[in-house]
This record gives structure tokens, sequence and C-alpha cells, in this order.
């Protein structure tokens, strides 16, 4: 009799030390006495939930090569976070934007400045060891994200992260402002464009709560103020075309521009906007990805590369569906840096998906160990050749296609 109650006082003594345990872990969660979560600077943060797709939808096609890791590392050090890479009407280039604010130009020898977003540039726009050390000045410096080429008129269209919709004519030099506003609310993170024929810009502000250099805290809040915008050419109006959105990203027009497509990053998916036909000014699903989409673009023959920064995963799933225990997770003592790369399945792993015109999954490459190309912003094909950057290299990858 003796032992037995001995035996149960340590287990009501053990289960009590447990209770203690988590109950000082809640408080500490709830308190966040040292400020070292991430999200301790941001005291207005909330989660939210996220309809993610059924894992029985998600595509399971992988590249079992990793045939990503046969691409060329070009440039090497001489572009810090080149996101989109773009080429002329002539076919000069690749063009492309970097961290400290500059839109730059490979003229076939060396890299030459082209363009910049911000009147405001000085000394601390100047080059830093790392890339993430030009955050805390992106908001002066610009960060020009998004770029693409008039055709007819040569004029380069820039979505910079903070200066908004801006254009630049073939001599480069500073940017001109197109927008900065729809509906009376300020754009607070675009993030890309593409344009009909008519000169008509298509383009996304990622969020209206925060801006670029906090893309983490809109990945974690899963927060839906993004908006689809189109900035009408000939009355330099702009409108909202779809609101709510989940951190929506790249634009990208169809060949025949009767649609074009656009990425809803929070959610994995790609949406259609139709501008022409009998369904003109509706939305619909294009298709559900691997994974969450960066940028879109169209090739010659009109299929779509899509750049996936991270496979979906079960974490990532589990979060979405219970935000309050994600807001938990957030507040414990652990760098916003390493949530995110947990967030994302816990390392570097790049994919680029292609699909038709009619959705259709044509083609997936990866490097699943990031030993190559560890992150993926956009992947543009000219000439046989995937040009692929990413506002987390220091670098473009080539990949030969065959």
């Amino acid at each position: 009799m003796g032992r037995a109650t001995e035996n149960g006082g340590s287990s009501i003594s053990f289960a009590t030390v447990i209770a203690g345990f988590f109950f000082l872990l809640a408080l500490y969660c709830a308190i966040d006495p040292f400020k070292h979560s991430a999200i301790a600077n941001f005291p207005d943060f909330e989660t939210y939930y996220v309809e993610l797709p059924s894992w029985s939808q998600i595509p399971t096609e992988r590249d079992t090569e990793n045939l990503l890791q046969k691409s060329t590392i070009m440039f090497k050090d001489q572009v810090q976070g080149p996101e989109s890479v773009a080429f002329d009407s002539l076919g000069r280039g690749p063009y492309t934007g970097v961290a400290d604010g500059r839109v730059l130009f490979w003229n076939g020898e060396s890299w030459t400045d082209f363009a910049y977003t911000s009147p405001n540039r000085s000394e601390i726009c100047d080059p830093k060891p790392s890339i993430f050390g030009y955050a805390k000045n992106e908001h002066i410096c610009g960060r020009p994200l998004g770029l693409r080429f008039d055709k007819k008129t040569g004029d380069l269209y820039i979505a910079d992260a903070y200066f908004g919709l801006m254009k630049v004519g073939p001599e480069g030099g500073l940017a001109t402002s197109l927008s900065t506003e729809a509906e009376g609310v300020p754009f607070k993170f675009i993030n890309d464009l593409d344009l009909d024929d008519e000169g008509n810009v298509y383009f996304t502000d990622s969020s209206t709560k925060y801006e670029r250099r906090n893309f983490i805290q809109v990945v974690f809040s899963a927060e839906n103020t993004g908006r689809l915008l189109k900035y009408n050419a000939a009355t330099g109006e702009t409108t909202v075309l779809v609101r709510d959105l989940h951190f929506p990203n790249g634009v990208s027009l169809s060949k025949d521009g009767s649609f074009f497509l656009f990425c809803e990053g929070g959610k994995g998916r790609l949406r259609k906007y139709w501008l022409k036909g009998e369904k003109a000014g509706t939305n619909e699903l294009f298709a559900i990805l691997p994974g969450f989409p960066d940028n879109v673009r169209t090739n010659d023959k009109g299929d779509f590369w899509v750049a996936v920064h991270s496979r979906h995963s079960t974490l990532a799933h589990l979060e979405a569906e219970y935000p309050k225990l994600r807001k938990i997770l957030l507040k414990l003592p652990i760098s916003a840096k390493i949530q995110f790369l947990l967030h994302v399945g816990g390392r570097p792993h790049a994919v680029a998906v292609k699909y038709s015109p009619e959705g259709k999954l044509l083609q997936i490459l990866e490097d699943t160990q990031g030993k190559v190309v560890k992150a993926v912003s956009e992947v543009e094909e000219k000439d046989g050749k995937l040009w692929i950057g990413s506002v987390l290299m220091s670098f473009i990858a080539v990949y030969e296609l065959h």
C-alpha cells in the first residue's frame, strides 16, 4: 500500500512539473519579456486562417534528377538580389533590379547602371557585404522588383516595392512615377507587373499592411490585404481588379493577350484573369502549384514558367489551419530567419514549373538540396536558356534547356 501511494505521489508530482512547464511557456509566449521572438517588433501582429488546397490536389511530380543543379552560376557577387531578369526589344541584356535600388544592364562585357527609382540616393545605398544589409534603407534607396519592357516604345516599366509603378525611357536614368495609390489606399509592397498591347499595366500590391522589408511578416501573418491592379495608360487612372488576396505576386499575359495569370503566393496557386471574350473582367483558378509561387513568365511558345520559392510542407499546412497555434510558435525565442526556414521545409529548395496555356503541368525542375540554386524568384526563358533570378541570391543562374 505504501509503495503504491509513493508511486502515485511521484506521478502527480511529475504531472505537476509538466503542467507548470507549459504554464510558464504559455506565460513567456504571452509576455515575450526579452523580445527575442520573430514578431517582437510588430505589436499589432495577428495571424489569420488560410484555406490551402488539400494534399490530394497538390501535384506530386518531382524532378528526381535535381536538374537545376546543372545550372551555371553567372555574375557571382556582381548582382545582389536580382529578382527580375529582362531583355529589351533588341534582345540585349539581361537587365535586373538589385538590392541597392538600381536597375543594372549587362552590355556583354560588364554591368552598368541603367536606371534607379529613388531621387534620394546617397552613400547609404552603396554596396554592402550581404544582401540582407540593404533592408533597413530600402524605403530610401528603392527596391526594383518586377521589370517589363514595352516592345513598341522601348520604355522599361518597373515595379518598385516602395515607390510604386514607375517607367524609364530607353536611355535609362531616374524613373518616373506613374502610380502610388488606388482608391485612396497607398501602395505598400508593389511586386510585379506586365503590360498589354495598349500599354495598360497589370500589377500587384502584395500587402497594404507590411512593406517588402517585412515580407516574412506577410508570410507569417497570412493576412489578405493584397490587391491586383490596373493602370490605364490612356487616363492615368489606377483601379483595383481583385482584392483580399494572400500575397499576390507574379503577373504575366498570355501569348494571345486574351488573359493573364497572377500568382497568389499565400495559397500556392495560379489564377487566370480574363481580358477578352465573354469572361472578360472575371478571374478563376488556373492551377494548384506544388508550392508557394513568386513570379510567372510567358515564353515564346505561350507556356508559363512559375518560380516556386518552397514546396508545401506539413508545418505550413498545420499553421494555415490553426492560426492561434502559429502565433504561439512565432512568440517562441526563435529568430525570424529560423522560423522562415522551418516554414519552407527546413532548407532552401528551388523549384521551377512550366504550365501550358490550358493549365497542364509540362515540366518541373528542382534543386532539392539547394546546392547550386538555393532560391528562385523568377524564371525567364530566352534562346533555349532559363535565366533564374532571386532576391536571396548574389548571382544569376542559367540553365540550358534540352
